[in-house]
């Protein structure tokens, strides 16, 4: 797409045309029939650009509530943050006053600012997402609180601002980037506008190397319903704390709690014991795990880890958390087969879930070998005690504390 073909969407006939398709069931499947029909009233690149839209507005309602009035590119749907992340985000840089958005992309981050209460000075090299960015605004009542610029960082500097925050590019092509000098722009660059800016936080890839991250800077890492989602460095006066995770939890009511835990400098990695699987096996949250935190979290919950490895715990008791999901351990012994086999079917086992951590097994073709024809639902955990190959075997899991 290109701006000429943009403006046209957002004119009266693009918008009808957007509203035609809206309340059709497009699949992506469908394209090519749509396609035929629409180049007998407008041109391919209209007709191309329509369709797209609409199936990425579709695809952005689990990211955006109010998907069916914003505008996208497939790329930076890609990166964009969900909006409770990226709210979860602006509520900790909306206090600065004045934010720079440096590559904001569509806008996703810029939003949350705005809609946060924050000032946002809006930078982006790309005049079809910088236009989309602003239409996005415009949708949803923000634009008097943002300022536009086109800039290009890989080579000019930021503006002046209270903080800064930065989502540089992690995909080109369609393909994933997980070097960080590979991001756009480079993952050093990007640190050094601390230079002109110590208030600098830069969102970046979950899996990243742990060896690349500043030492002196804080590394939050935020999961949402229990699957984690991103990594964000906050360096100079915005770092609180050595480590953090931040757990994103969405309620019956639609609502977003948080939970957040944290260690402070020298307060990560502290020991705990190790023990074998007692009454209660605890899987800490992957926002725990990724930032290093599940022997904090044992600490606090008072448990063990079943092996130094392992990012399991276990207790004799039950304690009620948000970052961990918790299972009865019925009975566990050394991983035998034919062993397990005889057990479940002495339970009574139904449909059995296979959890693995540490072990190289096929969960999913164990799981459909394990199950049986009983009623009881089961959970059968793999994984390493005290080094040596495990088989729990665990009744339902605890209700979410």
């Amino acid at each position: 797409m290109d701006l000429e073909t943009f403006d046209w969407l957002r004119s009266p006939e693009g918008q009808a045309l957007l509203a035609e398709l809206a309340a059709r069931p497009l699949r992506p499947s469908d394209t090519l029939r749509e396609m035929e029909r629409l180049r007998q009233r407008i041109t391919p690149e209209r007709a191309r650009a329509a369709l797209e839209l609409t199936l990425l507005r579709r695809r952005a309602r689990v990211k955006f509530p109010a998907a069916e009035r914003l505008y996208f590119t497939r790329e930076a749907l890609e990166q964009a943050s969900a909006a409770p992340v990226a709210a979860h985000r602006a509520t900790r840089l909306a206090p600065c006053g004045h934010v720079a958005d440096l590559g904001c992309g569509i806008g996703g981050d810029t939003l949350a600012l705005a809609e946060a209460g924050a000032r946002v000075t809006a930078v982006e090299r790309d005049p079809l997402r910088l236009a989309m960015a602003r239409a996005n605004a415009e949708a949803l009542g923000l634009s008097e609180r943002i300022d536009w610029r086109l800039s290009d960082l890989a080579v000019e500097e930021p503006p002046l601002a209270d903080a800064l925050f930065s989502d540089p590019g992690r995909r080109a092509g369609g393909q994933r980037r997980f070097d960080v000098e590979s991001y756009d722009p480079p993952l050093s660059r990007v640190l050094a506008w601390q230079k002109r800016n110590p208030a600098l936080a830069v969102k970046v890839a979950p899996g990243i190397d742990l060896a690349a991250l500043p030492a002196e800077a804080e590394i939050e890492f935020v999961s949402l319903d229990g699957e984690l989602k991103e990594a964000v460095i906050w360096c100079g006066p915005l770092a609180r704390a050595a480590r953090r995770a931040s757990l994103l939890r969405t309620g019956a009511d639609g609502q977003v709690a948080t939970h957040t835990l944290v260690a402070g400098p020298g307060a990560v990695h502290p020991s705990v014991p190790v023990a074998e699987p007692d009454a209660f096996l605890y899987e800490p949250d992957p926002a725990v795990i990724r930032a290093g935190l599940v022997t904090n979290l044992a600490i606090r919950l008072g448990a063990a880890q079943i092996d130094p490895t392992i990012a399991y715990l276990t207790a004799p008791t039950c304690v009620a958390t948000p970052f961990a999901r918790i299972w009865p351990v019925l009975e566990w012994f050394p991983f035998n087969l034919k062993r397990l086999r005889a057990r479940l079917r002495e339970l009574g086992a139904g449909p059995v879930t296979v959890k693995k951590r540490g072990s190289p097994l096929d969960s999913d073709a164990l799981a459909r070998q394990l199950s049986g024809p009983g009623a009881r639902p089961l959970v059968v955990a793999l994984t390493q005690v005290r080094g040596r190959p495990a088989a729990l075997i665990c009744d339902a899991p605890v209700p979410p504390g």
